[in-house]
């Protein structure tokens, strides 16, 4: 077996946050040179400039920049995890995988009283963990979801380069869901 990358993390990548954040991220999978070479998620890559400078606008974080996992990086009362813990073959989760990791992801979900999808597949995933129907709960930039008496669900489109790069969401779009979770947990 050949290893292309040994100095990466290269295993499942844990939550990142305080266990009792009040605001969960759903991401969806740990990217090739981001979190699967750092360990934390969304560092290292492309998605994570976007996520980790508006947390940071939104006091969510102490740094607006994430590089590696040992950086100093704090986040505030907001926790970020992903609904795949390891690199997905191609970079591409299928649902097997999906499936797979989905008893991590219910792990993570008692605390927070506001979850925030990134994309479509987290979407979903979210919908499923709390035993909901998708079709009454459709995916949508901004869209808001009762998930129970508590929680609430927001969706964004995914910070990825292809989304930003094709202006699919711009830093506004994201800002305007991160100020919507910031109202709820006001």
């Amino acid at each position: 077996m050949q290893i292309d990358h040994p100095n990466h993390h290269a295993a499942p990548v844990p939550a990142f946050g305080p266990a009792d954040a009040r605001l969960l991220v759903v991401g969806l999978a740990p990217g090739m040179h981001g979190a699967n070479a750092t360990g934390r998620p969304f560092t290292g890559d492309h998605a994570g400039v976007l996520l980790y400078r508006t947390l940071y606008d939104f006091g969510f974080a102490s740094s607006p920049v994430s590089e590696q996992a040992d950086d100093g990086l704090k986040l505030i009362d907001c926790r970020i995890t992903n609904v795949v813990k390891c690199l997905p073959p191609e970079n591409k989760p299928v649902a097997a995988e999906v499936n797979a990791c989905s008893r991590f992801l219910m792990d993570e979900l008692g605390p927070p009283d506001v979850l925030l999808a990134l994309g479509g597949v987290a979407h979903k995933a979210v919908i499923r963990a709390y035993g909901l129907r998708q079709k009454d709960h459709v995916f949508g930039h901004g869209a808001e979801h009762a998930l129970n008496e508590r929680q609430v669900l927001i969706d964004s489109y995914h910070c990825s380069r292809y989304n930003t790069n094709t202006r699919r969401l711009t830093p506004r779009m994201f800002a305007d869901v991160f100020a919507a979770a910031r109202k709820r947990l006001a």
